[in-house]
């Protein structure tokens, strides 16, 4: 298949510099690319000879061509989102003292019961033999008043002590018993807190740096030691515009899209190379209310991330699919060009197998774009490789 030269027909000079670039494929900036088809558009002003013009005209140009047919067609929605833990937790010193030795690698995975953290534990441990002791000691008080309490009761129904020397006897025994309770409870105190000077991740999870170092004085003021996030799952976060939820439901009412069931839309996600991350997942959360400073719908997906490749707080495209458009006529992006007043495509009259153009004031780049041309099924357009500069209303040969 061949197309006539860009450079046919005009002056010397320009067509020999057009000519030297011809020996190696050259990518050319847009700017660049759309000045060539704009002297090629222009050859007929630098004064190309009648025989030319005339040769040029009798001779049609070889383009490819495609017949556009209307089908069901998927939708993608792309938006701009971030990353964010699933589950983010603070640990924190739950008792004042003086931190011991990090545990752990700072930025690393660790695992749920892992140590992270110890404090000092002798005073917790001196703390707790001395709520043993008390409680060694009230239980004895307490023996001591049951056993006082089986003797005066069978004293006092022979009558030979007083009513109120049962009941002091009574009230001794159960003082004895609380007290006994309160010590246990010392107890447990004195042993939780010497638990808490080893200081452990709740979950698996990626861990932050040390907020405090070796040797420093924990107390309420400094108790925040490092975070731990979960990375798996993780959510995505993105912003659905109050514009883009109305047009969705005005073509869904309209049947010009159907959306899918129970709303299980799927999710991917672009990285910032551009590289799609390979696993997807599902919308699992939208909130109730719109964003009154933004004017946006707080979207979030859960994606699995078993790996760990997506870190909290990247910025991904989010892409959205799940959608269809019924009967949909679909404009390849290589068919679409862009003048200077807009987007258009060239489409073949098979009354008179001459090119025109059919312009547009609306186009989103997609792969493929639903037809914002107004084009009809069974109309056949050209496909151009970026070399082909074809005039308007010319004769084709089709390939």
């Amino acid at each position: 298949m061949s197309a006539p030269s860009a450079s046919a027909g005009l002056p010397p000079a320009i067509a020999k510099g057009l000519a030297l670039k011809t020996d190696a494929p050259v990518l050319q900036p847009r700017s660049t690319r759309w000045f060539v088809i704009a002297l090629a558009a222009c050859t007929p002003l630098f004064g190309s000879s009648k025989g030319e013009q005339k040769s040029e005209a009798r001779r049609p140009a070889e383009v490819s061509v495609i017949t556009i047919e209307p089908r069901d067609t998927p939708v993608t929605f792309e938006y701009v989102g971030q990353t964010q833990s699933s589950r983010q937790v603070q640990i924190v010193a739950r008792v004042e003292g003086f931190l011991e030795k990090r545990a752990y690698t700072e930025g690393s995975v660790v695992k749920a019961g892992q140590v992270l953290f110890r404090q000092d534990p002798k005073p917790f441990q001196a703390t707790l033999d001395a709520a043993r002791g008390a409680l060694a000691e009230q239980q004895a008080r307490l023996q001591v008043a049951r056993d006082n309490l089986a003797r005066v009761k069978p004293l006092a129904a022979r009558n030979a002590l007083s009513q109120k020397e049962l009941d002091d006897a009574t009230g001794q025994e159960q003082a004895a018993a609380a007290a006994v309770d309160t010590a246990k409870a010392n107890v447990e105190q004195a042993r939780l807190n010497l638990g808490y000077t080893t200081i452990v991740s709740p979950l698996t999870g990626l861990s932050s740096y040390a907020r405090v170092q070796d040797g420093a004085y924990l107390n309420p003021t400094n108790s925040l030691l490092t975070y731990v996030e979960q990375v798996d799952p993780i959510w995505i976060n993105f912003n659905v515009s109050e514009n883009d939820i109305i047009g969705y439901r005005a073509e869904a009412a309209a049947g010009r899209l159907r959306l899918p069931k129970d709303e299980q839309y799927e999710v991917e996600v672009v990285l910032a190379n551009g590289v799609a991350y390979p696993r997807k997942g599902r919308i699992t959360f939208a909130n109730a209310d719109f964003n009154p400073k933004t004017g946006t719908f707080l979207v979030r997906a859960t994606l699995p991330n078993a790996a760990g490749e997506l870190r909290p707080g990247q910025f991904v495209r989010v892409r959205v699919a799940g959608a269809v458009r019924p009967d949909a006529i679909l404009v390849p992006q290589q068919a679409v060009l862009q003048g200077a007043k807009g987007h258009f495509v060239v489409v073949v009259d098979k009354a008179t197998e001459r090119a025109k153009s059919a312009a547009t004031t609306s186009f989103r780049r997609w792969r493929e774009a639903h037809d914002p041309f107004g084009l009809s099924p069974g109309i056949a357009f050209l496909l151009y490789s970026g070399q082909a500069f074809l005039t308007i209303s010319r004769s084709v040969d089709q390939a």
